[in-house]
């Protein structure tokens, strides 16, 4: 009689691409319950580790300067939310706690158990649920110019010129198909306004910056899932205000605002859902603090991470 042998499992190393720009650094991808999520880590392999959240409508690159300024002491870790960069885009999952959770499925799939988290904008708002989920497992917080759905994000925005400005795309982005229609076919147009004038210089921005963003936001998908994260925000609010009902966060939070920015003083509405923030304004910077001041960020990131 024939005896079947079982298969024998082939042991590989796991796609990887050095990143162009970022010396030291490297692409890799990992599933999460079924969503394929791509991000960028490197550095210190003995430093502690960092994960880094971009927001909308950034990805991993919004990091690269930060990443290179701390890439001495931290192992940093840069993924792209699903929705984002050059991660899937599923048709669901956009409330902020379903991004949480793919997020830490990512962390535990590379084995990191305790670590540091840096979040600017969207990213913030994953970054709340996040915390409140996995306490015991993120040492310190930092939060970068955003009010988070259900905390800190006001129910009714400003809508005098003065402010509209900066807070309009949230009503706009939650309409049906509207945007859809007017942002197809003007994409770049449309990235080049919203990157570049929440800063305080513009030329913060390249134009090879403008058009990598826009390489990711014309994927198949991406307009779709960076609504989405908007479109799922009463959601997001609900899931948030449910996880403040079970305490304040109680890990150091940094509270990083910009003199130029979306939130005057972030550290202020924050107190009320945490219990150990300080606050920081950086000076000559709009909204988008990591591509304008990455290395004020850094030297205060690692001053607060280091403590």
């Amino acid at each position: 009689m024939t005896q079947i042998m079982p298969s024998v499992a082939v042991t590989t190393a796991p796609f990887s691409s050095p990143e162009a720009t970022l010396a030291g650094f490297h692409h890799h991808y990992a599933s999460v319950d079924g969503v394929r999520m791509h991000y960028v880590c490197g550095g210190n392999p003995e430093g502690e580790v960092l994960l880094l959240l971009a927001g909308f409508p950034q990805s991993w690159f919004a990091w690269r300067r930060v990443m290179h300024a701390l890439k001495e002491t931290f192992w940093l870790v840069a993924p792209d939310l699903p929705g984002q960069g050059d991660s899937d885009r599923p048709e669901t999952g956009y409330d902020t706690q379903s991004l949480a959770q793919k997020t830490h499925g990512l962390m535990q799939s590379l084995g990191h158990k305790s670590y540091f988290l840096v979040a600017h904008d969207v990213g913030a708002w994953v970054a709340y649920p996040y915390s409140a989920l996995y306490r015991d497992e993120v040492k310190r917080l930092a939060l970068l110019d955003a009010g988070i759905p259900g905390i800190t994000l006001p129910d009714t925005l400003p809508v005098t010129p003065d402010k509209s400005w900066k807070t309009w795309h949230f009503a706009f982005h939650t309409l049906p198909d509207l945007p859809e229609a007017l942002i197809t076919g003007n994409e770049r147009l449309y990235l080049d306004w919203f990157l570049r004038r929440k800063t305080a210089a513009p030329d913060a921005f390249s134009e090879e910056d403008i058009s990598e963003y826009l390489r990711v936001f014309l994927k198949s998908g991406g307009l779709r899932a960076g609504l989405a994260y908007y479109r799922s925000v009463t959601v997001s609010a609900e899931q948030n205000r449910e996880l403040n009902r079970q305490g304040k966060l109680q890990m150091p939070l940094l509270a990083v605002s910009a003199d130029q920015g979306s939130i005057p003083d972030m550290a202020v509405p924050l107190r009320a859902f945490a219990e150990n923030v300080t606050g920081i304004i950086i000076a000559n910077s709009g909204h988008f603090i990591p591509e304008e001041q990455p290395e004020a960020l850094a030297r205060e990131l690692h001053t607060f991470f280091a403590m």
